[in-house]
């Protein structure tokens, strides 16, 4: 198969495009670098370096790479920035996804993964989450992330496009080469091993949730899981029905864990305490949120394999140990 993959110098996208060559697919990356690192392109794959938003480009690079699939995780992805610029987040997530879709119908090409989340639920009233619940983001990002699966259902109803959405929340760890690096960095397992190595404090927000120990629990998927399900979902857009259409799959762990058990798994994986404040609940953060991945299971045979803490801290912190300056270093 030969795939484009979207972002694919990203967190995400450069753990995926690993797995793709060592599945022994060609692999073509596009990455405007904004926020991805070149150095983190597997070996073996080709980068582009361009925007989405150069959609004639991108038609030429689909037909002159003769691409079967394209895999699309390029997406700006911060909720806090999301909300202060929305016209950013429509300008590339929604109007450069949908120009991705023109540039894929131009070069014939009708096979995409597109690597979304379950932030389109919003704040659901049941957990685990199915793929059935309403899609009720509470922030632009989410939103612009419903559109866009929104633009697939109905390109697959006209054009036959053939698309599969994997929806998820947290993603933790790293593979042998490649680790997560965002400025600034909102997720808390690399800010809790940040704050074990004295680089940032930490504050725990509210501890009077109604969950076991009080704080909130969160959904948790390792990038490497990640990666095999973008690969099998791939595979199956291949084998869907030809007329086209959407299918949502979420990732997830079906339970969770807690803010303090990240934190206590953290000092387990380091060896030492990490010091941390109690400030106040967050407005808007609800006590769970958790994903049913049954969809997954049976659609795509997939279960998460590296689904505990301390392999998902513990992969994010040896590679922390060997890239102490990041994808400078």
């Amino acid at each position: 198969m030969r795939v484009l993959v979207t972002g694919g110098a990203g967190y995400v996208g450069s753990v995926s495009v690993e797995r793709l060559v060592q599945a022994g697919h060609h692999v073509v990356v596009l990455d405007s670098l904004v926020t991805g690192h070149a150095a983190a392109v597997a070996e073996g794959a080709r980068l582009v370096t361009d925007s989405l938003r150069e959609r004639e480009a991108v038609e030429r690079l689909l037909r002159d790479e003769r691409i079967d699939a394209v895999l699309h995780c390029a997406a700006r992805s911060l909720v806090g920035q999301s909300v202060a610029e929305p016209a950013l987040y429509y300008a590339e997530n929604v109007a450069g996804g949908v120009g991705l879709l023109d540039a894929m119908l131009a070069a014939g090409v009708r096979r995409i993964v597109f690597s979304s989340t379950a932030a389109v639920y919003g704040a659901p009233d049941r957990v685990p989450i199915p793929e059935a619940a309403p899609l009720d983001p509470i922030n632009p990002y989410g939103e612009t992330k419903r559109a866009f699966e929104g633009a697939l259902r109905w390109y697959g109803a006209a054009y036959g496009l053939r698309s599969v959405a994997l929806r998820y929340f947290n993603v933790a760890g790293a593979s042998a080469l490649n680790g997560e690096q965002h400025e600034p960095e909102t997720h808390l397992i690399p800010n809790v091993l940040a704050a074990a190595l004295g680089r940032r404090s930490l504050t725990v927000f509210g501890t009077d949730y109604p969950t076991p120990d009080g704080t909130c629990i969160r959904d948790y998927i390792h990038v490497e899981d990640l990666a095999d399900a973008h690969l099998a979902a791939l595979e199956l857009t291949g084998r869907v029905d030809a007329a086209g259409g959407l299918t949502a799959c979420n990732l997830g762990s079906g339970s969770g864990f807690s803010v303090l058990e990240v934190i206590r798994a953290a000092e387990a994986v380091v060896g030492r305490a990490i010091p941390c404040a109690v400030g106040p609940r967050r407005p808007g953060d609800p006590p769970a949120l958790v994903a049913s991945n049954e969809r997954a299971r049976d659609l795509l045979g997939w279960t998460p394999r590296r689904g505990t803490l301390p392999e998902m801290i513990g992969s994010a912190w040896r590679w922390l140990e060997a890239h102490p300056e990041g994808y400078a270093g």
